[in-house]
């Protein structure tokens, strides 16, 4: 039996990666709209804040269970219901007349969209070689990442011509056909079309753990949890800053419009994007994750470290600093596969939902904190019913971030990887040991 054609594993993961793409339009989705949501909904930051970071608490809190029901239910069940869900999610939030609809909606989204990465790996795991799992994850991450890319320049065009309303109420509707297309294309395993499967065939059949033991056990593992702390800086804090407070201190601390402060954290995003694969390549080349993710860990301390020492620096300085960041942080990509070879197989689910818990508990921390440390230092300025916040205020926001950035690096450097041997048998493998 020989394995399924590259075009038919690329529509399978194609598929998947569409879902993924929407979640990250969905996550920053607030940045570029932010001074529409402030005045619709009458905002102050921290409400802002906390209306942004409902996408990350419940994005965060199926992280767990989603890493141990992908092996036992599958990832096309939880694509279907999770595109589902975010479609009805972006309805709500689109069409809701007050706060606590709209917040309903951003609930249901984040809840529905952490389901698509560790169901996303696990097709990969599937449908391509084991070899490919580090390229093919950050391929993922950099196709997710144009979401994000669409909520920028593009969504400000289109809500600007249309209304926010209905240009977000058009991206549930669009989820909703992908639901159908996830339904009518995706399979779990080759095996389902007759094919091979580049998955080993015992773990298809592995006894499941009970549920509690399999969660207290990768809980108590120290490389996972250090991994996914680190995650929260290394990703987190960037997610944080370029998915909502990035455009308002472009805007207000250096007078950019809202498309040209978008446009800056819209290249953020797309050189995270393109890093991304590069990392995972040259992890899989150097048979090796600690290194390249402790490279790209110091470049995000070097350009949010000079953002935040210096926030009214030239734009000459500040964007190519952030831009240097944000190369670095295409390199959490690598936490999945390093946090997979720390845990035995029938772990690895549940090690990659934990790892990605990290990066959602970073952001749905410091979105709503830096909104405190802004209204904290509020002077009283409004302009438009959006409120201004001074140099100060923004300045000691962005130490914060920094700060937690910095911390997440030196955990980073406890974190132990196997020697070389091991490693490179663990490269072998962490595509199959992504089926869990």
């Amino acid at each position: 039996m020989r394995f399924p054609p590259l075009r038919l594993a690329l529509a399978v993961w194609g598929l998947a990666a569409s879902f993924y793409l929407f979640g990250f339009f969905q996550r920053v989705m607030p940045a570029s709209l932010a001074d529409l949501l402030m005045r619709d909904f009458a905002l102050s930051a921290v409400a802002l804040g906390n209306l942004s970071a409902l996408y990350y608490y419940t994005y965060a809190a199926v992280q767990l269970p989603t890493g141990i029901l992908v092996h036992r239910l599958g990832p096309t069940r939880l694509l279907l219901a999770g595109s589902t869900l975010a479609g009805v999610g972006a309805l709500l939030f689109a069409l809701g007349s007050s706060m606590l609809v709209a917040g309903a909606g951003r609930a249901l989204i984040g809840a529905a969209h952490g389901m698509a990465w560790v169901s996303m790996l696990t097709l990969v795991a599937h449908w391509f070689p084991a070899r490919r799992f580090g390229t093919m994850s950050g391929i993922s991450l950099m196709v997710g990442s144009l979401g994000a890319l669409m909520a920028g320049p593009p969504l400000r065009q289109l809500a600007d011509a249309f209304g926010w309303r209905p240009t977000v109420a058009a991206t549930g509707a669009l989820a909703l056909l992908l639901a159908l297309a996830i339904w009518w294309q995706i399979r779990d395993d080759p095996r389902e079309r007759g094919y091979a499967s580049h998955a080993p065939a015992q773990d298809a059949h592995a006894h499941d753990p009970p549920l509690l033991a399999a969660l207290r056990q990768v809980l108590a593992n120290r490389n996972v949890w250090l991994i996914a702390a680190v995650n929260s800086g290394v990703c987190g804090s960037f997610l944080a800053f370029t998915g909502l407070w990035g455009v308002p201190f472009f805007v207000q601390q250096h007078g950019l419009a809202p498309k040209g402060a978008s446009a800056i954290t819209t290249s953020m995003l797309l050189l995270f994007a393109v890093s991304a694969p590069l990392f995972g390549l040259l992890s899989d080349r150097l048979h090796r994750h600690k290194l390249p993710f402790a490279i790209g860990g110091g470049l995000m301390v070097a350009g949010f470290g000079v953002l935040a020492l210096a926030p009214a620096a030239p734009l000459g300085l500040l964007v190519p600093a952030l831009l240097v960041g944000s190369i670095g942080a295409g390199s959490m990509v690598l936490s999945f596969a390093f946090a997979k070879a720390s845990v035995p197989r029938h772990l690895q689910g549940a090690a990659t939902g934990l790892t990605n818990l990290g990066v959602m508990a970073g952001a749905l921390v410091q979105m709503p904190v830096l909104g405190l440390i802004l209204d904290a230092h509020w002077d009283g300025r409004s302009e438009g019913g959006v409120r201004l916040y001074s140099l100060a205020a923004f300045q000691a926001g962005l130490l914060f971030l920094a700060a937690w950035i910095a911390a997440a690096f030196v955990l980073l450097l406890l974190t132990r990887e196997r020697p070389h041997a091991a490693a490179a048998r663990d490269v072998t493998g962490q595509g199959r040991a992504s089926a869990t």
